[in-house]
C-alpha cells in the first residue's frame, strides 16, 4: 500500500468537458482524486456533470463502482482555467484536434499550472514535439492518448517528445496505474502512436477485403468479434502466436514465416478510397443500425464494455496462469 500511496495524486485538472474530458474526470474521480473540470462554456460544463452522473450510475449497476455520488462530488466544474489548474499535480488536456489550439493551451498551462505538475494531452493526432517545443517547462509535457471511452477501456499510450524527461514518463505511468489505467510507453514519436497504427492496419485490410468482394461488412465484423476479438480480449498478438505453437514464438515464426511474408506483400495493396466504397460501407451500417438509434447503440456498447471489464476483473482474481 505504501508504494500505491506514493504514486497517488490528490488534485487533477481536466481541460475540456467533451466526451474524452468527461471520461478522464470519471477515471480520476473514481480513484478518489479531486478533479477540476474546465471548459470555457458554462453549458458544456453543466451538460458534462449530468452525463457524468448517468455514466457513474451505470458503473455502479455493472459492479464497477461502489459510490457514484462520492465520485461525482469530487468533480468540480470550473470555467476559469487559472483556477482549474491551481494546485493541480496532473493536467489532462482534451481540446479540439487543432494544432494551433494545442499550442496555445499548452503555452497557457505551462505558465499557469504549478511547475511540478505534469502537462498531458489526449491528442490522437499530434506528436508532443509539435506543441511543446517552445515551452520553458517542455520537459514535463507528454501525450497520454486514451481509447474511447477511457473509463471503460484502460489502455493509455504515453508518448514523450525528445525533451520529455524520463522522470515525467515514469511519474505519469505510475499515476495512470494508480488510477486504474493500463499505461504503455511509446518509446519514440510516431504518427498514430501504437494502438491506432495497429487498429488502422486491420481496418484498412478489412476495407480491402470488402472492396475486393471477398467478404460482406457484416461477416467481416463477425470474424473479429467472434474470432480474433475473443482471444484479444485477454491476450495480445505476441502472446497469441506464442501459444499457437507447441514450441512457442520461434517455432511459430519458422513454420509460418514465409506465409506471413507472402501475405504481407499482398496486404500492402491499398483499397480505392472512392465515394462508392464509402457510401456502400455507410449504407450497410445504416441498414442494421440507423443513425436515429446511434446514441442508443453507443450506450449499448458502453454497457457491453462494462460487463466485459467486470468479467475480466473477476476472472483475473480467480484464474491465474500456471
Amino acid at each position: 500500500m505504501a508504494e500505491r500511496n506514493k504514486d497517488k495524486v490528490s488534485r487533477v485538472a481536466v481541460i475540456g468537458a467533451g466526451l474524452i474530458g468527461r471520461a478522464w474526470a470519471m477515471v480520476f474521480a473514481r480513484a478518489g482524486v479531486e478533479v477540476a473540470l474546465h471548459d470555457s462554456s458554462p453549458k458544456a460544463l453543466k451538460d458534462a456533470v449530468k452525463q457524468i452522473a448517468v455514466s457513474l450510475a451505470d458503473l455502479k449497476r455493472a459492479g464497477l463502482l461502489k459510490d457514484p455520488r462520492a465520485a461525482l462530488n469530487r468533480i468540480q466544474p470550473q470555467p476559469d482555467l487559472a483556477a482549474a489548474v491551481r494546485g493541480a499535480e496532473f493536467v489532462q488536456e482534451n481540446l479540439p484536434e487543432r494544432l494551433d489550439v494545442k499550442q496555445e493551451v499548452f503555452r497557457l498551462l505551462d505558465r499557469l499550472a504549478p511547475k511540478s505538475a505534469i502537462l498531458s494531452s489526449s491528442t490522437s493526432t499530434f506528436q508532443p514535439s509539435l506543441f511543446t517545443a517552445d515551452l520553458n517547462g517542455r520537459a514535463r509535457c507528454l501525450v497520454a492518448h486514451p481509447v474511447n471511452p477511457p473509463y471503460l477501456v484502460p489502455v493509455v499510450e504515453l508518448s514523450g517528445a525528445p525533451w520529455t524527461s524520463p522522470a515525467t514518463i515514469k511519474r505519469a505511468r505510475a499515476v495512470m496505474q494508480w488510477a486504474g489505467m493500463a499505461p504503455i510507453q511509446v518509446l519514440k514519436e510516431i504518427d498514430g502512436f501504437i494502438l491506432n497504427r495497429l487498429q488502422l492496419a486491420l481496418v484498412n485490410e478489412a476495407f480491402r477485403l470488402i472492396d475486393g468482394g471477398y467478404v460482406t461488412p457484416a461477416d467481416l465484423d463477425v470474424t473479429v468479434k467472434d474470432g480474433l476479438g475473443l482471444r484479444w480480449a485477454f491476450m495480445g498478438p505476441m502472446e497469441t502466436i506464442d501459444l499457437n505453437a507447441a514450441d512457442g514464438t520461434a517455432g511459430y515464426l519458422r513454420r509460418y514465416g514465409e506465409a506471413i511474408r507472402r501475405l504481407d506483400r499482398d496486404i500492402k495493396a491499398r483499397p480505392d478510397w472512392r465515394d462508392a466504397l464509402i457510401e456502400r460501407l455507410h449504407a450497410e451500417r445504416r441498414r442494421v443500425s440507423p443513425l436515429s438509434r446511434h446514441a442508443k447503440a453507443q450506450a449499448w456498447r458502453d454497457r457491453r464494455l462494462m460487463a466485459l471489464l467486470a468479467h475480466k476483473r473477476d476472472a483475473a482474481r480467480k484464474i491465474k496462469p500456471a
